[in-house]
């Protein structure tokens, strides 16, 4: 009822969006003369407001059209290497023409960056690809937003996404190194777990969590208080609607993204409501600069996308209620996930000291749980003065966190075992993202 009257909302808003949209732009046409004038960039500053406030936002694209590898600029292709129906496995492939023309260049490591299934598309992670094209071949898993999902397609839950990610690990080949953002570290960590005990040799060669509720239960934030104060039925009751029509996943059962986006939004109101008070004196004073700044944060904070109500409730029940997977619970298709059968995938863990959503020690868990892995081959690090996104995004990101995971990835690379790993491991391209 909520996700029908929500939809019907923004369709009545329809017609005074357009017509505001059509004033704003007779307002800020370069032949009005009164166009710099106070009343009229008061008038742009207030329409935009309302227009970011009221627009629906579609998934962003990802603005990665290059990177730079020793001083040589390389064009970059997102390609699709394996549709499914609740998600692609996508390749940022780099010119391999232009790569030729780099006389030392080297074959480089093959990354997995497991994107989170938490309310927001893949590109939100634009600036963990974006350090780490010119060192590493990456791939990234590219989440479907579970209203555009016919029924037919059937349930996805927290099992399937570990079955997802084993299939897109070895469609990448043996050799891969692996890293999770935030909510997917306890099912990639679940997944390398059934791939060492099976002896797969497409099992990768690390994973590295970062910010990650491995073990929920230590330094608890608000989400994970929240979690554990409802009754497991609260959030069945709450946070579960029915895809409306005319959506290609009418009548399945989802989380809403845009009701998760107002959880998150309502945890730093003020912050976000500042922040619209900010941009709209910003364009009011002419500083294009900083109200662009906003615009570009805010269409990528505002694309939401919904997911399965089964994988979210597991997750909810599994990761933040009973911590099965750090109390020797959790199972995958029936079977008992032992982390312990991990010996020959290097781990790293990665936390942000000022994390308000993973506490401090949360994603250290996973050392506690991989007890057969040599600890020459295991690397903890906390980054002095970074939030939770700070932990893939931005400044620390680039300048700290990301060179220190590059070398752990380099330290377990050769060259020339890539050569021979891949010889015969053709990936098939579907088509461009």
């Amino acid at each position: 009822m909520i996700y029908s009257a929500y939809e019907a909302a923004h369709q009545l808003m329809a017609p005074v969006r357009q017509m505001a949209r059509a004033t704003a732009s007779l307002v800020d046409n370069p032949a009005n003369i009164a166009r710099d004038s106070w009343p009229s960039r008061a008038f742009i500053a207030g329409h935009n407001v309302f227009e970011m406030a009221t627009r629906r936002y579609g998934k962003p694209d990802w603005r990665l059209p290059t990177t730079e590898i020793e001083g040589v600029e390389v064009p970059v292709t997102v390609e699709t290497v394996l549709e499914k129906p609740f998600g692609r496995l996508l390749r940022f492939r780099r010119d391999p023409n232009v790569l030729a023309t780099i006389k030392s260049f080297e074959p480089q490591p093959r990354v997995l960056i497991v994107a989170p299934m938490s309310g927001h598309h893949a590109t939100l992670l634009r600036g963990t690809v974006e350090a780490m094209l010119p060192g590493h071949e990456v791939f990234i898993t590219d989440w479907t937003d579970a209203r555009d999902v016919p029924v037919i397609f059937g349930r996805f839950d927290l099992n399937t996404y570990i079955d997802y990610l084993i299939e897109f690990i070895r469609m990448i080949g043996p050799g891969s190194h692996t890293m999770a953002v935030c909510q997917p570290g306890p099912p990639l960590l679940a997944a390398c777990s059934v791939m060492a005990a099976e002896d797969d040799p497409a099992r990768p060669r690390s994973m590295t969590f970062m910010g990650s509720p491995i073990d929920a239960r230590k330094s608890p934030t608000v989400t994970n208080l929240l979690a554990e104060q409802k009754a497991f039925e609260w959030f069945e009751e709450n946070m579960i609607q029915t895809v409306p029509a005319p959506y290609a996943g009418f009548t399945r059962r989802v989380y809403p993204g845009f009701i998760q986006l107002f959880s998150f939004m309502s945890m730093n109101m003020e912050r976000h409501v500042n922040a619209s008070f900010d941009y709209y004196a910003n364009i009011l004073q002419g500083d294009d600069f900083a109200a662009k700044k906003h615009e570009v944060f805010y269409d990528e904070y505002l694309a939401v996308c919904d997911m399965t109500a089964e994988f979210y409730l597991q997750t909810i029940h599994d990761v933040f209620q009973e911590y099965l997977l750090p109390r020797g619970l959790f199972t995958h298709n029936g079977k008992v996930v032992d982390p312990s059968a991990i010996k020959d995938i290097a781990l790293m863990t990665v936390e942000g000291e000022l994390d308000d959503i993973s506490g401090i020690g949360q994603t250290q868990a996973a050392h506690d749980l991989c007890t057969n892995i040599p600890a020459k081959d295991q690397l903890d690090y906390i980054q002095k003065g970074a939030g939770h996104y700070g932990v893939f995004n931005g400044k620390k990101w680039r300048n700290e966190i990301q060179p220190r995971l590059a070398k752990f990835i380099a330290d377990r690379f050769d060259p020339e075992e890539e050569r021979e790993s891949q010889k015969g491991h053709a990936l098939k391209v579907v088509g461009a993202a």
